[in-house]
């Protein structure tokens, strides 16, 4: 595939006050093999960012805005701009990521073979280049997401392309098309499990999505999140809750909420005892306020979904998270107790 025969495709890259990371992600963005339109949602930065950008990367396209409005926010204005020039494909990256030369070009191949793949997502690897981030997001059916392989040493285990429940924000391509049936990031999330929920919502809408471990890209860990005490804490508590309320079919709600509630609740009381209490219950104060918006997406959701429940029941991982041991201590504590 030629520049020239390329589907259109633009980049866009989310951006709070992230000027030392924007060089080494736009540079490699700049050399990929294939032709492709960046553009920088600049989210309130108070760093510089603007006006580096500006002097620097004057042929980059820009969207500077008043205020931090999240990652959600942030990639919706830049798809939004995306859409209205009539791209075909639409990437998201992160402003602390770094791409190998034919990331896209793997991305829009894995796009092109298939009308059914919705969402492309690569192999992105820790900045160390000795252990995983992301190889996609699964869904557990203890209501509980996480990344596949992450924190894993890097080895060849995740070298097949294979369907995955969903797709990293961080460093994924996503047919146009799927934004205009689904509709885009839900902003209420702000940051964190946007991109789990709207791999959901695809799902239920019967794309697909897949991973291409031969798209590689390499990701700082938290470089943006780790400048705010107790924001991880507050989105978790807000964010997860909303993610199964809004996506998972009514028919496997009581099989899943306990199992979410005692998860739930267990971190919670981990937020109070390791002094990120106020976070976390501002987190659970932020969930309820949004209850009515929730619930108004979920009949709208469930009532288009276009694939049977039964589907989704199967491509959800039926095991706790790898990294959930005390969840696992737990649940063996309570086999025995049970079973005496």
């Amino acid at each position: 595939m030629t520049k020239e025969s390329t589907p259109s495709t633009a980049v866009i890259i989310p951006n709070w006050n992230g000027k030392d990371d924007l060089p080494a992600c736009l540079d490699s963005l700049l050399q990929q093999s294939i032709a492709a339109t960046i553009i920088v949602v600049e989210n309130g930065s108070t760093d510089g960012s603007l006006e580096f950008l500006t002097k620097n990367y004057p042929n980059i396209t820009t969207l500077p805005q008043k205020k931090n409005l999240g990652f959600a926010g942030g990639v919706n204005v830049g798809i939004q701009h995306a859409m209205r020039q009539g791209f075909q494909y639409i990437a998201l990256l992160n402003n602390d990521a770094v791409v190998e030369r034919d990331w896209l070009q793997q991305l829009v191949n894995a796009l092109e073979k298939d009308s059914k793949i919705g969402i492309a997502t690569c192999k992105f690897i820790h900045a160390d280049k000795k252990h995983l981030d992301s190889t996609g997001d699964l869904y557990t059916t203890w209501g509980l997401p996480f990344p596949r392989g992450r924190e894993e040493p890097l080895s060849n285990r995740y070298d097949k392309d294979v369907y995955v429940f969903g797709a990293s924000g961080g460093a994924s391509l996503y047919r146009t098309a799927l934004f205009r049936e689904i509709g885009l990031f839900d902003e209420t999330f702000f940051a964190y499990y946007e991109d789990v929920d709207l791999s959901f919502r695809a799902q239920l809408a019967g794309w697909k999505v897949l991973y291409v471990p031969q798209a590689i890209a390499y990701h700082q860990i938290g470089a943006t999140s780790s400048r705010i005490q107790g924001f991880t804490t507050y989105q978790t508590m807000k964010n997860l809750p909303m993610l199964f309320w809004k996506n998972v079919p009514t028919r496997y709600i009581p099989y899943v909420l306990p199992r979410l509630s005692l998860a739930y609740w267990s971190m919670f009381i981990k937020a109070i005892v390791t002094g990120r209490g106020w976070p976390a219950i501002k987190g659970q104060a932020a969930f309820v306020k949004n209850l009515v918006h929730m619930l108004r997406e979920r009949r709208k959701i469930q009532s288009a979904k276009a694939v049977p429940d039964e589907y989704i029941w199967s491509i959800l991982t039926h095991d706790l998270p790898p990294n959930a041991t005390n969840l696992r201590k737990l649940r063996s504590t309570w086999h025995k107790i049970i079973r005496r």
